[in-house]
């Protein structure tokens, strides 16, 4: 498969670049960025073409993969699906319902193939322990933490604009409901919301299965205290989610895998735009609840620098 990288920031540096250059089954044609001199070294780093036209790119590839913030990807997917292209897209799909409904739409009316990017999705261990937890019906409660501290220090991400302007909610959120959703069921109703420290905030979930989530989510947490944690009590008892050994790198091309599949006639995968759509309604409905100055039951939502 022909298959273009559009984005040249940190994402795409780390994970993008290097997973698509390694792959058997890719053809890596070309990058494309909204900085150009960028675009033009990451892509000889890598022994491929710079493009400075994005259409032209689209014109030459049969996939593309989006490293951009959110509302960038979402505009740049439809484009994309119009000209043919399969899309392997990151997390968060958009950030507004309206545009990652725009992509599910182009999607669906080109019958290309899509995979988002929600690396715990994707790493053997995680993938695994998601899959048997899903298995049982009885779980009772679901506890979630994903803190991290993106703005101090030399991380990378830390010069993201989207990042400091929507935190951890859009940015680790989808992370939390990748896990959460497939064992406990898709969200009936954000049932409340509080913000805490920083861009900390804490969102309590009711899941159709009966059972209840809360997510505390931060970019902001100090960085003794900084760390992953999924814990699921029901039935069977307690059971967390296990530490992943490999890195993004691994995990993308897991996606890339996947991508493959659903393009070569296969079932959709799980994580597909629409799935990313769902993500994206419930982080809309927890910042609606957020936003509200009353704290009143919200009615549910419906089913720029680079990455």
């Amino acid at each position: 498969m022909r298959i273009g990288l559009l984005g040249t920031g940190p994402w795409a540096e780390a994970a993008h670049a290097p997973a698509m250059s390694r792959h058997e089954g890719l053809d890596f044609v070309g990058v494309w960025g909204r900085r150009p001199e960028a675009a033009r070294e990451l892509a000889e780093r890598h022994g491929t073409r710079h493009y400075t036209d994005v259409e032209e790119l689209l014109s030459a590839v049969d996939a593309v993969a989006v490293a951009l913030p959110p509302d960038v990807q979402a505009d740049l997917a439809v484009r994309a699906a119009r000209a043919g292209c399969h899309l392997l897209l990151d997390k968060p799909l958009a950030s507004t319902v309206a545009r990652g409904r725009a992509v599910v739409e182009a999607v669906r009316e080109a019958g290309v193939a899509s995979v988002v990017f929600f690396t715990t999705r994707f790493q053997p261990e995680t993938r695994e322990w998601i899959a048997a937890r899903a298995e049982r019906s009885d779980w009772f409660t679901g506890r979630a933490e994903w803190l991290g501290s993106v703005f101090t220090g030399d991380n990378p991400f830390g010069a993201s604009p989207w990042r400091r302007e929507r935190g951890a909610l859009w940015d680790v959120g989808p992370h939390a409901l990748s896990v959460l959703l497939p064992v406990l069921g898709d969200v009936q109703r954000v049932t409340a919301t509080a913000k805490g420290p920083g861009d900390t905030v804490h969102v309590v979930l009711d899941h159709v299965g009966g059972a209840s989530a809360v997510m505390t989510l931060s970019l902001t947490a100090p960085r003794e205290a900084t760390g992953v944690s999924v814990e699921l009590r029901g039935g069977g008892g307690t059971s967390r989610l296990p530490e992943s050994s490999d890195g993004a790198v691994p995990a993308l091309t897991e996606a890339v895998d996947a991508l493959l599949a659903a393009a070569d006639g296969g079932p959709p995968h799980a994580c597909d735009a629409a799935f990313g759509l769902r993500v994206t309604e419930i982080l809309a409905e927890a910042e609606a609840r957020l936003g509200a100055d009353d704290g009143a039951d919200t009615p549910p939502a419906s089913s720029d620098a680079e990455r």
